[in-house]
């Protein structure tokens, strides 16, 4: 500190003698060696202080209780501007894995709706950030299964999207057992058990249907219960099914259901981000859903989709409170030539 004072002294010397751009030019260069030495803005007033106290000692006695007074405020100073400096490394550290993990998105969990003659298939999944806690997974054989895994991770960065791409890759492995969705759960349960740490969850929705024999099984992992349109009876039905979260224990069982699948019926799969509207309480969210697809079951399984999001986004005045994603499977007949 002696000999930082020394040369401060000096050049401060010289600029009061010369007051020239190149004073001032080495008074800047001089201050990196401050930042190199960690010197804190309070100590820097101390050494101006000292320097002016030496070259006109005459006039500090006035100035002397100012100086002190600009310490004091500068010790302030530099502990809030520290913290603020740890707060931007800390935000651009934040926007960097997220970064990472919209580009894993991106490249790993790019999701393809199928075209099936005789099954309608919509999806639409909008993140409320950068990166979406919600994902889709489709497989299908031919004209022969359709399956659909809709599941909401809760998380964030990084793990969350790892934890996607763990499920995408347990799923792609099942083969032909993806024809079993309690069993489906179980193997992804297992997976991810053995992957995630205590902070997250995952929930999801596993159906798989029959396309010949029009059977629509499915099984859940504590997720947003899916909703069943019967055209014959004009009248929704919820798809309940108990299971516990995924990852939370490792040889969790979960319950096989079924229904069977008739012209124009429609299943409606979602996370809770349709169904919570967090700043309407008093709606019926179910209702709302319910009311709209009855409108326009005409519509095809995108449209639909699109219209719901559209009219969830109005009831929550375009501030969405989660990631929005919902599947729509349609039966429709097929038409022969």
């Amino acid at each position: 500190m002696e000999q930082l004072e020394f040369q401060y002294k000096k050049i401060l010397s010289d600029y009061m003698t010369d007051q020239t751009e190149k004073n001032l030019y080495i008074a800047q260069n001089f201050t990196r060696q401050l930042i190199q030495k960690n010197i804190s803005p309070e100590d820097v007033v101390s050494v101006h202080k000292n320097a002016v106290e030496k070259l006109f000692p005459r006039k500090m006695s006035k100035e002397q209780l100012a100086y002190d007074f600009l310490i004091e405020v500068m010790v302030h100073y530099g502990m809030a501007h520290r913290e603020h400096q740890s707060l931007l490394q800390k935000q651009a550290e934040y926007e960097m894995e997220m970064k990472i993990a919209t580009n894993i998105q991106k490249t790993l969990l790019k999701t393809d709706v199928p075209q099936l003659s005789s099954i309608d298939i919509g999806m639409i999944s909008i993140p409320i950030r950068k990166m979406n806690g919600d994902y889709v997974h489709f497989l299908y054989n031919r004209e022969e299964f359709l399956s659909v895994a809709v599941t909401d991770v809760v998380g964030k960065g990084v793990p969350a999207a790892l934890c996607m791409s763990m499920v995408k890759y347990g799923l792609e492995t099942l083969e032909y057992a993806y024809k079993d969705p309690s069993h489906v759960l179980e193997v992804i349960n297992r997976v991810i058990e053995k992957s995630i740490d205590d902070s997250m969850f995952v929930s999801m929705f596993y159906g798989c249907l029959d396309v010949h024999k029009s059977i629509f099984s499915y099984a859940s992992a504590g997720h947003e219960p899916a909703l069943h349109y019967s055209a014959k009876h004009n009248k929704f039905f919820p798809l309940e099914s108990t299971g516990l979260l995924l990852g939370v224990l490792p040889e969790t069982k979960y319950s096989y259901n079924e229904i069977v699948l008739e012209e124009n019926d429609i299943v409606i799969m979602m996370t809770d981000g349709v169904t919570e509207f967090r700043a309407h309480n008093e709606m019926d969210s179910r209702e709302v859903i319910s009311s709209l697809i009855l409108e326009n079951k005409h519509l095809s399984a995108q449209q639909m989709c699109n219209l719901l999001y559209k009219r969830v986004e109005e009831i929550q005045d375009f501030k969405l409170s989660d990631d929005f994603t919902v599947a729509i499977i349609k039966k429709i007949v097929f038409q022969s030539l």
